[in-house]
């Protein structure tokens, strides 16, 4: 049967609908996870104003992967840094913690500290559709400049997804800008983040925020994540291992195959629900995810200060355990909603007079640090916690991170707080 591409629209925005309500999913903090620092209302990387998050969800089809044919498990996610009324450009910079991975338009970005198009996270094999989608969405808001390098980045769902099968499509990309909105974001399987897996766990999409006391300027910190890197074995949460005794959720498929999935140490993955003695369990998998971060900031900084900030992402991860692995295309985006106006890019002639910019000096750089590492570890978990288990490609399922099981290891270590 031939499925229209309205009625795929149709089920694409039905299912970015339900997904927007998932917003409302218990969070780390609900659940008693300490962290430090102080979020802001939403916690959420839109808590920097003007910043508009949008997602398109793909679901479609179970069982065997037929390349072409699903089952599918995608979306993207696209994240505008002063919302759908502007197009104006915003400082950036960015960082890899680790490089195996994408980030298309990032060397103008190096080259002058400009973003002039929105950011968008999809799966690995749709960057380029995703990529020429921007350009054809620009054209038709009749945004300034001759032309311009998206940036569009992407974590791979090969393992839940029919990913060669490029089911996301130029539609889908519109769709994600058009749907941008500030306000609540939604988490876990959601966007470009729907198939995802993070330390051993079903991941996706995530986010938080800090707020900075008037004494450090006030400023808003906002992150969002996709998460899809990592190994269970190094999984921390409130610096507690928790990966190590999380019991129950082994890798596994809802029905064998003939040839069977198999982990990484060749040893066939045992059907869910099955106990399987510990001598005969696969072994761990090796780090071949990856996680994009996006970093907004309403402080006035200048494109090497961004960097600077960019780059304090990475220990975010670390405090939960990463090493940025080989495997990994661990890679970072950070930009400023300051200072309007004073840089065009190619999107137009820079005003002369040039407009005055301002730009912190760097001993009060330290507070905008210590914000980015610690929403960076939030956003990762609350990824985690939001998302539910999935089965895709080839009855291939993945566990969320229990609840129940995660505030229990917490409460023993005595880092359980009341929500």
């Amino acid at each position: 049967m031939t499925i229209s591409r309205e009625v795929l629209r149709a089920a694409a925005l039905l299912v970015t609908t339900l997904s927007v309500a998932s917003a409302q999913k218990s969070r780390a903090r609900q659940l008693g996870v300490p962290f430090d620092g102080t979020p802001g209302a939403l916690n959420a990387i839109t808590d920097v104003a003007g910043v508009e998050v949008g997602y398109v969800t793909l679901m479609r089809g179970d069982g065997r992967r037929v390349i072409g044919q699903g089952p599918v498990r995608t979306g993207v996610t696209a994240i505008l840094p002063r919302g759908k009324a502007t197009l104006e450009p915003v400082f950036a910079a960015f960082y890899a913690g680790n490089g195996n991975g994408d980030m298309t338009g990032t060397h103008w970005i190096e080259e002058t500290g400009v973003l002039e198009t929105p950011v968008m996270i999809t799966n690995t094999l749709s960057v380029g559709t995703v990529r020429d989608a921007v350009v054809d969405w620009m054209v038709k808001r009749n945004a300034p400049g001759p032309f311009w390098y998206p940036v569009v980045t992407e974590t791979s769902d090969g393992g839940l997804n029919d990913m060669k099968g490029l089911h996301v499509k130029p539609e889908h990309a519109f769709q994600a800008l058009e749907n941008a909105k500030g306000g609540a974001v939604a988490e876990g399987n959601v966007g470009g983040g729907t198939a995802m897996n993070c330390n051993g766990f079903k991941g996706g999409t995530g986010t938080s925020s800090r707020v900075l006391p008037a004494t450090q300027g006030g400023f808003t910190v906002g992150v969002l994540v996709q998460c899809n890197y990592g190994q269970r074995s190094q999984l921390r949460i409130a610096g507690i291992p928790v990966g190590r005794e999380i019991t129950g959720v082994d890798p596994c498929v809802g029905k064998l195959l003939d040839p069977p999935i198999t982990a990484a140490d060749g040893r066939a993955l045992p059907v869910c629900g099955i106990a399987v003695p510990l001598t005969e369990k696969p072994g761990e998998d090796p780090e071949q995810g990856s996680i994009i971060i996006v970093v907004a900031t309403n402080a006035p900084l200048s494109p090497d200060e961004l960097k600077r900030v960019v780059r304090r992402v990475a220990l975010g991860m670390g405090r939960m355990g990463s090493i940025n692995g080989n495997g990994s295309g661990d890679i970072f985006l950070a930009f400023s909603t300051a200072n309007r106006g004073v840089d065009w890019g190619n999107s137009g002639p820079s005003p002369l007079p040039a407009p005055t910019m301002q730009r912190l000096g760097s001993g009060r750089m330290d507070p905008l640090f210590t914000a980015t590492v610690e929403a960076t570890e939030e956003a990762i978990v609350n990824a985690m916690l939001a998302a539910e288990n999935m089965d895709g490609a080839d009855y291939r399922r993945s566990w969320a991170l229990p609840h129940d099981q995660l505030k229990a290891i917490l409460k023993k270590y005595n880092r359980l707080v009341p929500p």
